[in-house]
C-alpha cells in the first residue's frame, strides 16, 4: 500500500471520529437545549399578535386605566403604596411651619405594623403650644388625602408669661398617629392632590372664663378707675386718670381692659366697657352741670 492510500485512509477515519463526536455532542448534550427552545418557539408562534391589535389593546387599557385612576382621585382618602416612614416627618412640618411662637411639635417614628390588608407606621406626636395650633394639626392629619388617624390623645392646660407680663393659656398634648398604606397601588392615585387643610380658627376650650392673671397697661392706656370726664367736645370726650394725663377719646377708641363705647351728649355722659379677667363691667362717667364726676357701674 502506497503513502497516497495510506494519507487517504487516515484522513477518513479522522473525520468518521469527528463527526461521531460532534453527533454525539448534539444528542447527547444539546438534545435538552434544542427542546427547550423548540417549545419556546411554539409557544412565541401561538401568543403572535399583529402590532394593530397590540397598539388598539394598549390605547384601550390605558383609557380604562385613566377611568379608575380618576374614580381613586375624587376618593376622600387614598392608601399610598409602599410609603417612605420620613414622609410623615416632612408633613408635620409643612404643617406646622405657620403656627405661633408659642407653640413646639415633636415627632418619634414608634414603630410599623400590619392591619388585616394594610400596614402602618405608628408615630407619638408631643409638644405645647396655642390650642388653635393643636387643632389645625389634628385637623390635617385626620383630613390628609393619604390615610392618616389619631389613635389616642392627652391634654393638659398651663399658663406662660411672655416678656410683657401677659399671660398665655396654652396646652401640653400627647399624640398617637397611624399613616397607612399599602404593598400595591390600587387604593392610590397617579398623581398626588393633598386635600384642602386650611381650617378657621375655633373657640379655645382651655380659655378660662374668669382669670386671676390681669394684663399690665403696656401700652399707657387710659385707666378708667379714678378717670374723670373733663369736657365733651364734637370730636369726642375729654379724660384724665388718676395720675393727672389727659385723654381725648372717641367711641370704639381703646382703654385699659376695654373700650369706650358711647358718648352721650344729652346726657353729658361716657360709656366703658371693661373685661377684668372674664368679669365684664360696664362703668358710665357723667359731667354735672357743676363741673362734678359721677361714676356709676
Amino acid at each position: 500500500m502506497n503513502r497516497k492510500i495510506k494519507n487517504t485512509l487516515a484522513l477518513f477515519f479522522l473525520l468518521v471520529i469527528i463527526l461521531v463526536l460532534g453527533g454525539s455532542f448534539i444528542y447527547l448534550f444539546q438534545i435538552r437545549t434544542i427542546n427547550n427552545d423548540k417549545v419556546m418557539i411554539e409557544q412565541l408562534k401561538k401568543n403572535h399578535y399583529n402590532t394593530d391589535q397590540l397598539t388598539a389593546q394598549y390605547l384601550t387599557l390605558k383609557k380604562h386605566a385613566a377611568a379608575l385612576d380618576s374614580i381613586l382621585a375624587k376618593r376622600k382618602f387614598n392608601i399610598p403604596e409602599n410609603l417612605s416612614s420620613i414622609n410623615f416627618f416632612k408633613f408635620v412640618n409643612d404643617q406646622s411651619i405657620n403656627f405661633s411662637d408659642n407653640t413646639q411639635v415633636n415627632v418619634e417614628f414608634v414603630d410599623k405594623k400590619s392591619d388585616k390588608n394594610f400596614f402602618f407606621y405608628e408615630y407619638k406626636i408631643t409638644g405645647g403650644g396655642d390650642y388653635n395650633d393643636l387643632y389645625k394639626l389634628i385637623y390635617s392629619i385626620e383630613q390628609s388625602k393619604e390615610l392618616k388617624k389619631i389613635k389616642t390623645i392627652s391634654l393638659t392646660n398651663y399658663i406662660s408669661t411672655d416678656k410683657d407680663g401677659f399671660p398665655n393659656f396654652l396646652v401640653n398634648f400627647t399624640l398617637t398617629a397611624n399613616v397607612y398604606f399599602s404593598d400595591n397601588d390600587r387604593f392610590s392615585t397617579k398623581e398626588f392632590i393633598e386635600n384642602n387643610l386650611n381650617t378657621p380658627g375655633v373657640y379655645d376650650v382651655f380659655y378660662p372664663l374668669i382669670r386671676n392673671e390681669i394684663p399690665p397697661n403696656s401700652d399707657n392706656l387710659l385707666d378708667v378707675h379714678g378717670a374723670k370726664l373733663l369736657a365733651l367736645v364734637p370730636e369726642g370726650a375729654f379724660l384724665s386718670d388718676g395720675k393727672g394725663n389727659t385723654y381725648l377719646l372717641w367711641e370704639g377708641q381703646r382703654v385699659y381692659l376695654g373700650y369706650l363705647t358711647k358718648i352721650d351728649y344729652d346726657h353729658n355722659t361716657v360709656s366703658f366697657i371693661l373685661n377684668k379677667g372674664g368679669i365684664i363691667e360696664k362703668i358710665d362717667l357723667t359731667l354735672d352741670k357743676d363741673g362734678t364726676n359721677k361714676k356709676n357701674k
